[in-house]
């Protein structure tokens, strides 16, 4: 019998790191964009209104399809036979750092709602939580690449 898996693994696998990639950069970039446009302010010397359109269209456009990408290739290779050991830590440490990850996109999604009706933060906030998910994918790759 023809063993379609083996054949179809590799490329699904492919697939996530692509998706991966796409999505991190969207949660790296997007709360910078929020220190610029918080920073700028209503009353600026640059109009926010361009921030507005480069946040909805990076969140919108790049970021939740990548995060729906990574999330559906992520579970196709979890339920792939005999990939993971769920009696090891770091899957979970895994999982818990990608519902880490969604957790921070859907915060990114409502402060985003919020600099657009004018509601915003310091830029230091802003700084500050952009380290947020350097440190959730420091945890996702150590325990990918360690199995712990």
């Amino acid at each position: 019998m023809f063993d379609w898996l083996a054949l179809i693994y590799p490329y699904a696998k492919a697939f996530h790191v692509m998706a991966v990639i796409s999505w991190m950069a969207g949660l790296f970039y997007l709360p910078r964009l929020f220190v610029y446009h918080a920073e700028r302010g209503p009353n600026g010397p640059e109009p926010t209104a361009s921030f507005v359109i480069m946040e909805d269209k990076l969140l919108r456009v790049i970021m939740r399809p990548a995060m729906i990408a990574t999330w559906i290739s992520g579970l196709s290779l979890v339920l792939t036979p005999g990939i993971v050991d769920w009696s090891m830590i770091w899957p979970w440490v895994k999982a818990a750092g990608v519902i880490g990850m969604t957790v921070f996109h859907i915060w990114c999604a409502r402060e985003r709602r919020a600099l657009e009706g004018g509601a915003a933060q310091t830029g230091r906030r802003y700084r500050m939580m952009n380290e947020v998910p350097t440190l959730l994918m420091i945890a996702i790759v150590t325990a990918v690449i360690v199995k712990f």
